[in-house]
């Protein structure tokens, strides 16, 4: 059972690095109904690593990543909202990217695909309303990446949005997070297993991918938060051994675990693609009233994107004309905050949303 849907890109795809794709498509998933007037409709985007299935519905009762967030009566209230999810073009989730068969050959794409930039996956988005028949969103709403991407939705779609919602996210990418993603890439490139993009689906570089998201994993919460769930805490049954390096303590029990489903689920060189795109984003000036007002929120304890860069995502805005309020959430969870911190996210964008 699954409740995703495409939407066919232009074709041919102007890539907005160069080159071109044909045959492209984007996965989305819906909540709610569109009002007659097709006016109630918010556009998310996500994170690096999730698919679009954010929240449960009766064609897919599986979990998703922010079930507590879409639904009846919930900050993205879906009896108000018509709510769109979209898989980011790039991915390895029902969107075309380098895991997908590349209609000139017949084989996977791989480092053929084009370069992969934040703008494209914005119009991905876009293609996506268009497919709709929406003309107009009411909120286009990302976190992490997601947050990214609205910016680049709103300079290249000016007006397509009512409103904008920035979650944790980045105008350009910090000095701290490039080198952090740099060591990332460089895991997965220097695991033979790579071998330089054409690895099979089922022998893809698994050392490098996991130590990869074992990296991220760590800087996506914070050390407060690391100290708060695990302290030294030992895995359960785990004898000390004199000379071993075997995972000894809870927290590395823990980043054993997140990195096995991630293998399992996650493209290396969709990961590669999607990261350098993060690097490489830079976003430059608004056009006047891009968007008509906006809400910046960041937490105090995410590293990866500090609260100075949400303050830096208010001026923009703001030289633009667009009336922009920021929130910075003392979260302790880190840059995750926004999938576990839900009371504090809900009353935030809800209260936002609600506010016409």
């Amino acid at each position: 059972m699954s409740a995703r849907r495409y939407a066919p890109l232009p074709d041919p795809f102007a890539m907005h690095l160069g080159g071109t794709l044909k045959g492209a498509r984007v996965a989305f998933e819906t909540w709610g109904s569109l009002a007659p007037a097709k006016d109630n409709a918010i556009l998310v985007f996500t994170g690096l690593s999730p698919p679009a299935h954010a929240a449960r519905s009766p064609a897919d009762p599986s979990p998703g990543w922010w079930d507590a967030m879409i639904g009846p009566g919930l900050a993205l209230d879906t009896d108000r909202w018509f709510v769109i999810v979209v898989n980011s073009l790039g991915s390895c989730f029902g969107s075309t990217g380098p895991a997908s068969d590349n209609p000139a050959t017949g084989e996977r794409y791989r480092l053929d695909f084009p370069e992969l930039a934040i703008e494209d996956i914005a119009s991905g988005g876009h293609a996506v309303l268009q497919s709709l028949g929406i003309e107009r969103a009411d909120t286009v709403l990302g976190p992490s990446l997601g947050g990214m991407v609205v910016l680049a939705f709103a300079q290249r779609f000016p007006g397509a949005a009512r409103r904008l919602v920035s979650v944790s996210g980045s105008q350009g990418a910090a000095p701290f997070a490039i080198a952090l993603r740099s060591v990332q890439r460089e895991a997965i490139l220097r695991d033979p297993a790579w071998r330089n993009g054409h690895y099979a689906p089922d022998a893809p570089p698994r050392t490098g991918l996991a130590l990869a998201r074992k990296l991220g994993t760590i800087t996506y919460r914070s050390a407060g938060e690391w100290q708060q769930r695990f302290g030294r805490g030992r895995i359960p049954g785990r004898a000390h051994a004199a000379n071993s390096f075997a995972p000894e303590f809870g927290i590395e029990g823990y980043l054993e675990a997140q990195a096995a489903k991630f293998v399992e689920a996650f493209d290396a060189n969709c990961y590669l693609y999607l990261s350098r795109a993060m690097d490489r984003f830079d976003l430059g000036p608004l056009a006047a009233r891009c968007v008509e007002r906006a809400l910046v929120i960041g937490v105090e304890t995410d590293i990866l994107f500090p609260p100075d860069g949400q303050r830096a995502i208010v001026a923009t805005l703001e030289r633009a004309g667009v009336a922009a309020g920021l929130v910075v959430l003392p979260s302790i969870e880190g840059h995750d905050a926004f999938l576990v911190d839900i009371p504090r996210f809900s009353a935030a964008i809800g209260d936002f949303l609600r506010a016409d």
